[in-house]
């Protein structure tokens, strides 16, 4: 297949000493196994997508950034009719976090959550009371890397306050208690392909830290995936994520069931080099699919 893989300007802040390039091995396995394959960056207007069996999103690692752009960027593609994976109807949906609120809809568990709409007023003090919970997470509703992504306690409240009605003149945000899994045991991310169950990690934030990046010093390690939180994992690939080429289930053990952080299907790293067969399977989702 002659494939374009869109990425972004520059990858380098998400990059870490410890981590393979995951773009550079997905392209290298890919060409070895026949297929012509072109990063090609998704801003550039000179590209011609048509040339392409297909076009799969791989990083954008800076849609957030420019989210208008991205948006007019995937209607632009669904115009010319290329074949796009993952689909951009699919893209579209999971760019913003309030997706959550659809899959909460329909019965899965997410962390709960207070939506809070661009330009509204703000008092976090009435934050801890609704979600119950002495400190918070804050992040925005289109976002990803961590960015303006933030724990607060009650203590620190008062000092924030004004930053985070800065934030909020801005842009929407969402905050969700913190989920006390995610020291004591990590979060857990189960990788799909094509639907069908690939690989799983678990991983932990460095001392002090909530955040589990591995460019901001958080730890991977392989594991297979716990049965129960395969099984609820399973349901929700089959139930949001139709016809998509991956898929990565972000979430904590608690109580025995896996309460959801994110689904992501725009430009997850998938730690193609953490399990046996992951790229293998990473092209046959991707030919059949094709």
């Amino acid at each position: 297949m002659n494939i374009a893989l869109v990425t972004c300007e520059s990858l380098a802040q998400y990059a870490a000493p410890n981590v393979e390039d995951e773009d550079s091995l997905l392209t290298n396995y890919l060409r070895q196994q026949g297929h012509s394959v072109e990063p090609r960056v998704w801003t550039n207007p000179a590209v011609d997508w048509l040339r392409y069996d297909v076009v799969v999103v791989k990083s954008p690692w800076d849609y957030f950034d420019r989210v208008d752009e991205f948006y007019q960027w995937l209607a632009h593609m669904q115009q010319l009719g290329v074949r796009m994976l993952n689909p951009a109807a699919v893209v579209r949906w999971n760019a913003n976090k309030k997706y959550l609120l659809d899959m909460e809809r329909e019965g899965v568990r997410i962390v709960p959550t207070q939506w809070l709409t661009r330009g509204s007023e703000l008092v976090v003090e009435d934050l801890f009371e609704q979600l119950g919970s002495e400190q918070l997470v804050v992040k925005p509703a289109v976002s990803g890397g961590a960015k303006n992504t933030f724990a607060l306690t009650r203590q620190e409240s008062a000092i924030r306050q004004p930053e985070l009605r800065e934030l909020l003149r801005h842009e929407d945000f969402l905050v969700q208690p913190f989920q006390p899994e995610i020291q004591a045991e990590g979060e857990w991310s189960l990788i799909y392909f094509g639907g069908e169950y690939s690989h799983c990690v678990l991983k932990t934030p460095k001392s002090g830290d909530f955040r589990v990046q591995h460019y901001l010093g958080g730890g991977i390690e392989p594991r297979e995936a716990p049965a129960h939180l395969r099984r609820a994992a399973d349901n929700i690939i089959k139930r949001f994520a139709p016809g998509c080429l991956y898929a990565r289930v972000d979430g904590v053990d608690a109580a025995g069931q896996l309460l959801l952080m994110e689904l992501e299907l725009i430009e997850p790293f998938l730690y193609l080099a953490s399990a046996e067969g992951t790229l293998a399977r990473y092209e046959a989702a991707l030919k059949q699919l094709c």
